[in-house]
């Protein structure tokens, strides 16, 4: 249809709404408590969204991250937690590297929603996680260019 044919205030409007959210494409594996944050983001954006009033421009941004959270859970898919460490790094796994210096890092590799890497959570979607999967203790990663490589000083489920 041609823009002639739509009125000033629907563009406006339309103008006014906020982008979409990007669905990343491929799987969406979840650890149970990356699962749980997504249902109660949906619940949270939920409640706020019934709170505002039917004209509140706030209402278009809190629709549209229902919209994404949603499609987050629709395609998510649960791995259940390492009952006994399998030998090898998996996605859920938390793992304790050891650098040149002497100094140690841990980290878990978790689903993208749920990456935090402040408080040791890395997306299974980070080179360091795509390095580290598959890996034994006592392996060297290559975390990628220009980084030193790591020892794998253990493997906890």
């Amino acid at each position: 249809m041609s823009r002639a044919f739509v009125s000033e205030d629907a563009a406006a409007a339309e103008a006014a709404l906020p982008p979409e959210r990007p669905v990343p494409p491929g799987p969406n594996p979840v650890t149970p408590a990356g699962l749980a944050a997504i249902r109660a983001e949906i619940a949270r954006l939920g409640a706020a969204l019934s709170a505002l009033p039917a004209q509140d421009p706030a209402r278009a941004t809190l629709a549209r991250d229902l919209r994404y959270w949603r499609a987050r859970e629709a395609n998510a898919e649960l791995v259940p937690p390492l009952a006994a460490s399998p030998g090898r790094v998996v996605f859920g796994a938390q793992v304790t590297l050891a650098r040149d210096n002497g100094s140690t890092q841990v980290w878990r590799i978790v689903g993208e929603d749920e990456a935090a890497p402040a408080r040791g959570l890395i997306s299974w979607r980070a080179p360091l996680a795509e390095a580290l999967l598959g890996a034994e203790p006592g392996d060297e990663i290559d975390p990628g260019p220009g980084r030193p490589r790591l020892c794998l000083l253990r493997l906890d489920p």
